[in-house]
């Protein structure tokens, strides 16, 4: 009777295991988000922040390199839609799109889009905006929008900071009220 006992406790520990493995895998990367949806935000949501050039003591970005300027916007689609929009750029540089989990949703960069890019976001199986030339579904209501630009000195830094003025991330309502 012991080993019967043994035999069950075993497999209760091992279930135990797989399910809080299984939590853990699923939990981790919304945590981690959540953390950087929130450091991010503190400047406000739907709208671009550029991080400061990047140093040794740079840590915002996980491993950012020194040869990019790097512009975050926290959306939130609670609201409905929003314009995110890269001003084009004479070297490298992307958009990139992050889900509440952390996945890679969306990404466009120089080669696909010359002369920058305008998206409008949607939360996945919503109405999309009339007129909008292009539409990206995000699987979560919030995320994070990435802009890399290559600039690897200080000068080209201070261009791409020029440029990251033109990028826009709004609320398709605030835009239709702007204009």
């Amino acid at each position: 009777m012991g080993g019967e006992h043994l035999r069950k406790y075993v497999w209760a520990a091992l279930i135990s295991a797989v399910l809080i493995h299984f939590a853990i895998i699923y939990a981790v990367p919304h945590v981690l988000m959540n953390v950087a949806i929130t450091r991010l935000s503190e400047m406000g949501l739907n709208r671009w922040q550029l991080a400061p050039r990047v140093t040794e003591q740079s840590r915002q970005i996980v491993r950012p390199s020194p040869d990019f300027a790097y512009s975050a916007c926290t959306y939130d689609l609670s609201r409905g839609p929003i314009v995110i929009s890269a001003a084009p750029w004479r070297e490298y540089w992307s958009l990139s799109l992050y889900a509440g989990n952390s996945d890679n949703f969306f990404v466009i960069d120089d080669r696909e889009a010359h002369n920058g890019a305008e998206i409008t976001l949607v939360r996945r199986g919503r109405p999309h905006p009339e007129g909008a030339s292009m539409v990206v579904e995000s699987p979560s209501a919030r995320g994070i929008a990435l802009i890399r630009r290559l600039a690897p000195t200080p000068e080209e830094y201070g261009a791409a900071a020029q440029v990251a003025r033109d990028d826009v991330c709004a609320s398709v309502a605030a835009l239709s009220r702007g204009s």
